[in-house]
């Protein structure tokens, strides 16, 4: 195989200069081209044919979000977006992935040597996701198309049974292309679901703004998680960026718990480390959920989760967009179920509703 093909589109000549030496570095991937801006984008893409796009969410003449809309209506292909570490950066680089965006990195600091082989190998990672994703790109639809209720999926039916909204609980891992899963499963749910713990591969600073938006879009409450918060039925907790969330119990309350401790699988926060204390500390009926994502962060501890009694689900290939984690725990044995995205939610509720999900190990 040859190596990626990577176009890198920002308006600041050091960026251009930064990403070029970082990813020309790389083995396996090379820069084909560069453009300061999307008009200049539009051009050498053609002429270069890459396979992966840089993209900057702020320039001038066109911003990124509405290039980004553009081309994946007329020339789908992955992108990473480049992002300022703002609250309005933040709050761009969740439409951007609402858009069609496979992941998005932050901005490389010049200067800061210390940091940047680090920087490297992530952007780097997220370029080979990125690639692999590829192939599993979907054209979206028209802005005008209407869209059919089953397609489009609305809330499900109250689980009506209030113990096991206490007693139970749901557990979600995700990385690449997680941010969408996660908004299709949690928007299905209803206000009476069981509490749900929700590990996303996200820096600091990004977290808070995924919450809000899916808080604002979701008929459960959705939050950005603090440590030692009673967790409740309805509720969905998201682990901030840079630090482990993780299930803890004080008598028969389940709290949050928030760990800086180092990362896991080189993830903080680490899906790892957040089953593996539901594994350890959950007592009532648990469904495990494992969603797209590069690597294999979460599947031993899935699979400890299994042998504890929980019931656990893994996206299928075809919806992923990227299929590495759920490959990964089906590969360990920890997963019952693989199931297409559009059918977890419903598939979680039935197994709480039927009491199939059996009561794990305290």
């Amino acid at each position: 195989m040859g190596k990626i093909k990577v176009i890198v589109v920002d308006d600041s000549a050091l960026i251009r200069s930064l990403m070029t030496r970082i990813i020309d570095a790389q083995p396996d991937m090379q820069v084909v081209a560069t453009a300061n801006d999307p008009y200049e984008a539009r051009e050498k893409i053609h002429a270069a044919m890459p396979d992966v796009m840089t993209l900057d969410i702020e320039m001038p003449r066109m911003n990124g979000l509405d290039f980004l809309e553009r081309l994946m209506r007329a020339h789908p292909m992955p992108v990473i977006m480049v992002s300022s570490l703002t609250e309005r950066g933040a709050e761009s680089t969740m439409r951007a992935l609402e858009l069609g965006a496979v992941d998005f990195v932050t901005k490389p600091k010049a200067g800061v040597n210390g940091g940047m082989l680090d920087y490297a190998e992530h952007m780097a990672d997220k370029i080979r996701a990125a690639y692999q994703a590829r192939t599993r790109f979907v054209r979206r639809p028209e802005p005008n198309r209407v869209v059919a209720p089953a397609e489009a999926g609305g809330v499900l039916p109250n689980v009506g049974n209030a113990a096991a909204s206490r007693e139970s609980l749901i557990a979600i891992g995700a990385s690449t292309g997680g941010t969408e899963a996660i908004k299709d499963v949690l928007m299905r749910l209803p206000t009476d679901s069981p509490p749900i713990l929700v590990t996303q591969h996200m820096p600091v600073g990004f977290t808070k703004s995924f919450a809000q938006r899916l808080d604002n879009l979701c008929k459960i409450a959705v939050k950005e998680a603090e440590d030692g918060e009673v967790i409740r039925p309805g509720h969905a907790y998201i682990a901030p960026g840079g630090l482990h969330l993780l299930l803890r119990r004080r008598g028969r309350e389940y709290l949050t718990g928030l760990s800086d401790a180092p990362p896991v699988n080189r993830h903080r926060p680490s899906v790892e480390a957040l089953f593996r204390s539901v594994a350890e500390n959950a007592q009532g009926p648990v469904v495990g959920i494992m969603l797209t994502g590069m690597g294999k962060d979460g599947a031993e501890a899935m699979l400890a989760m299994r042998q504890a009694g929980a019931h656990n689900l893994a996206q299928d290939e075809a919806s992923c967009v990227v299929f590495g984690m759920p490959r990964e725990a089906i590969a360990v044995g920890a997963v019952h179920e693989t199931l297409p995205l559009q059918e977890i939610a419903a598939h979680v509720l039935h197994h709480l509703r039927r009491g199939l999900a059996k009561p794990v190990r305290g």
